[in-house]
């Protein structure tokens, strides 16, 4: 079997040497570098070419590999092939580790070239761009094609022990594959529509949303059928996307199921990576990570093949409690990185490219410098992507590309040692805070709030304000010199509020109908104390690209409707398809009582919360057993907590507290128990509303006292407006889509399995009508409430 490599991959793997070196220095973004290499070819003569495809073949016996790639320039006329990159800063600074990569990546462009245009040799040239002075420094080799095919084999013997493994991993893999059984038994009622689902998605290589009910094994149930298509779709790896950690466990104990029995031989020759946040994976926080602070950057590339080789070799044994043989969890991956000095957070980030399922959050695939889809790009590999509990994609995906100007960022910043010593750094933060102050008078006397109201609010129908862009865009340039010249220098306060100007720029480049430009200022706050936001609302335009990239994608949830919400607002393309699951559940199983008699309405809280608590304590008396309580708000949940003690004194009670800990957390879930009794009081869309699993008595019924819709405040109405001019249903998609599918997932931690039987009380008048009614799940049998007390 040949084993295809991109240029790109094949020089990292052979070519990096010396430090792990992230010292802060500036880099040029995505569209930055795309204009820089823009600019360089704008100024080559006519016959120019721009990124040339290129192809070539070594062989060594019965050893293949395939090394493609594109090659930035050529010019024939001057027989000059061209690598460019783009920098900002000074050059003199640029480790020479990095040198030697882009000449290794220079040469074997170079080698491809000779060989199929049948050249004896070319000029090799790295071009470097300056992206803020647009000059270009040119660094030349004239090389014979016979020292450029040296060059090329040198680095192909070096990485073709890798190839042949990895050869001889995809056949074991796939093999293993193709007779894979369902590891669970028989399927549950409603798994097997939804695997077939995915399994017909993949093979023809589309993008599916499925909506199917909590409890029924979604997770198994879209992972086996991606697993049994992969051989024959060749997919190179299969990303599962969650937005919680609790999501992210869930997927790696269905996979080591999966990979069967732990010990020699028997287990699946799967390669499971899960990804963790750096701050949970540094062993030395507070170090900054280059070879002079954190011992483990120190000759991190040097160390790096023996860490890996180690990570992912299979354990001559295996303990009972080993989750799989190539299960490269967080304590895997640690051990491995710690027995040969190197960092375990960014070993994983290496392994990201051997393994063949990667477990992480949202943010790898989906945010504007997503690793997972930048390697996925470079290498192009053909990926299949299932996105768990989809519906919170749609909040997560517009904190991703939304950036906010702090008041309080700048003025750390204008505050921090390196502003005070360096008159440079403090006439650039000066200037931003002289637009900034400029900008709040205006907004003084253009506020959409009342004047009584809290804040100051102004949307800017012309964009970004202009003044203030020019001030971020100087004064990003005055920070991007110091930190290059100053990459040693650490001064968080500065760093901090350079990251968020640069966003800011990044997304004001990216304006459009999707996003909206607001600013927000506190009531007696002095000028300059705004918040300036570049607000997304839509995410589709910036996900639809990431999704269309996949082979195939599943975006599931038990909460999707109505479907065409979340197709508009995710990017799915045209041609995707859609299911609905039905529920394995029985009517019977779940008793759903509205209360009529109870409106949630802000202006009637104070009123409901006795009706509330009597409600809440009747039917604990009538069925006691443990429940959940979900409210709108803290404040509401300590208003009927309150009503509900005083009361009902005699009667357990426990209640979410504002930024809980995981330890807090664990608690309160630790209290529902087989045998407890008590009423949990939550915040709805809070830690307790999805994501957990309370089967059988654990828990028995919730409340639900509000119907989640989103706060009125200036912020919505302007989403509202928004919506209303795109979609043709602004109060829809601000307020009810969002707030019931919270009511939904909420009511779903009753039901879990199809043993279980319980109440959902759902407190407001709004429930009985038909427009809210239908949005709820079909297979509930909506009654009355208990008798108003």
């Amino acid at each position: 079997m040949t084993y295809t490599v991109a240029v790109r991959e094949l020089c990292e793997f052979t070519a990096k040497a010396g430090d792990l070196d992230l010292r802060f220095t500036p880099a040029p973004t995505a569209l930055e570098g795309v204009a820089g290499h823009t600019v360089v070819a704008g100024r080559r003569g006519a016959g120019y070419e721009r990124e040339v495809t290129l192809a070539g073949d070594w062989r060594e016996g019965a050893r293949h590999l395939r090394v493609r790639g594109r090659a930035d320039g050529f010019d024939a006329a001057a027989g000059r092939l061209e690598e460019v990159k783009t920098f900002k800063g000074r050059l003199d600074r640029q480790p020479a580790s990095h040198r030697a990569l882009h000449w290794a990546q220079a040469k074997v462009y170079g080698w491809l070239l000779c060989e199929a245009r049948q050249l004896a040799a070319i000029d090799v040239a790295l071009v470097y761009f300056d992206i803020g002075s647009q000059q270009e420094t040119v660094l030349t080799e004239h090389c014979t094609a016979e020292a450029l095919r040296a060059h090329f084999d040198t680095q192909c013997r070096r990485f073709v022990a890798w190839a042949e493994q990895e050869v001889a991993h995809r056949a074991a893999r796939n093999a293993a594959l193709a007779a894979l059984a369902f590891p669970f038994g028989a399927f549950r009622t409603g798994q097997r529509p939804l695997a077939e689902a995915v399994y017909r998605a993949a093979t023809a290589g589309r993008c599916l949303l499925a909506q199917a009910p909590t409890g029924i094994g979604k997770t198994a149930g879209t992972l086996f059928p991606l697993l049994k298509a992969a051989p024959g779709e060749q997919l190179d790896k299969i990303f599962f996307l969650a937005a919680k950690t609790s999501g992210r466990q869930v997927a790696l104990d269905a996979l080591a199921r999966m990979a069967g029995p732990p010990g020699p031989g028997g287990a699946l020759p799967l390669r499971v990576l899960e990804l963790v946040a750096r701050e949970k994976a540094c062993e030395h926080p507070g170090q900054a990570c280059h070879g002079d602070a954190c011992p483990l950057a120190r000759g991190f590339y040097d160390r790096l093949l023996a860490a890996r080789a180690a990570a992912l070799a299979t354990p001559a044994t295996a303990t009972a409690t080993t989750t799989g043989p190539l299960a490269l969890d967080q304590a895997r991956v640690r051990e491995a990185a710690l027995a040969h000095g190197v960092c375990p957070y960014y070993l994983s980030q290496e392994l990201a490219r051997w393994a063949d399922v990667v477990v992480g959050d949202y943010h790898y695939y989906f945010d504007l410098g997503a690793m997972l889809h930048g390697l996925a790009q470079a290498n192009q590999w053909r990926v299949a992507v299932l996105v768990d509990e989809a519906h919170n994609l749609v909040e997560r995906g517009r904190r991703m590309y939304t950036a906010e100007l702090l008041p309080g960022t700048l003025h750390d910043a204008r505050r921090s040692p390196t502003a005070a010593a360096v008159p440079a750094v403090k006439k650039a933060l000066d200037r931003i805070r002289r637009a900034w102050a400029a900008l709040d008078k205006a907004v003084e006397a253009e506020s959409l709030a009342p004047p009584a109201g809290a804040d100051g609010y102004v949307v800017r129908e012309d964009g970004f304000p202009p003044k203030l862009l020019t001030a971020l865009q100087q004064g990003s340039g005055s920070l991007s010199e110091h930190f290059a010249e100053h990459p040693e220098q650490a001064d968080s306060a500065l760093q901090a509020f350079y990251l968020e100007a640069l966003q800011t720029l990044r997304m004001a480049e990216l304006l459009g109908p999707h996003s909206m430009v607001d600013v927000q200022r506190p009531r007696g706050a002095a000028p300059g104390g705004s918040t300036v936001c570049v607000r997304n609302i839509v995410p589709a335009p910036f996900l639809a690209p990431r999704l269309a990239a996949a082979r195939t994608a599943t975006l599931f949830s038990a909460t999707l409707a109505p479907t065409h919400y979340y197709a508009d607002l995710l990017g799915l393309p045209a041609g995707h398809a859609a299911t609905e699951v039905a529920s394995p559940f029985a009517a019977t199983q779940l008793q759903v009582r509205v209360a009529r008699h109870i409106s949630t309405r802000w202006a009637h809280r104070a009123a409901s919360a006795v009706p509330i608590a009597d409600l809440m304590a009747r039917q604990f008396t009538e069925r006691p057993g443990n429940y959940l309580a979900f409210f709108s708000s803290y404040d509401y949940l300590a208003q009927v907590a309150e009503a509900f003690a005083r009361r009902h004194p005699a009667l357990p009670h426990w209640c979410q507290s504002r930024r809980m800990q995981e330890a807090e957390q664990r608690a309160f879930l630790a209290r529902f128990t087989e045998d407890s009794e008590g009423i949990g009081f939550a915040v709805l869309g809070g830690a307790f509303a999805e994501g957990i699993d309370l089967p059988g008595r654990r828990l028995i019924g919730a409340f639900l006292s509000t119907l989640g819709l989103p706060q009125i405040n200036p912020v919505n109405e302007q989403i509202r407006a928004r919506m209303e001019r795109l979609f043709g249903a602004g109060y829809d998609y601000t307020y009810l889509y969002p707030g019931l599918q919270k009511v939904v997932q909420a009511a779903g931690r009753v039901i879990r399995t199809p043993e279980d039987e319980g109440v959902v009380h759902l407190i407001d008048d709004r429930f009985a009508r038909a427009e809210v009614r239908g949005l709820l799940p079909k297979w509930w049998v909506i009654q009355q409430s208990l008798n108003r007390l």
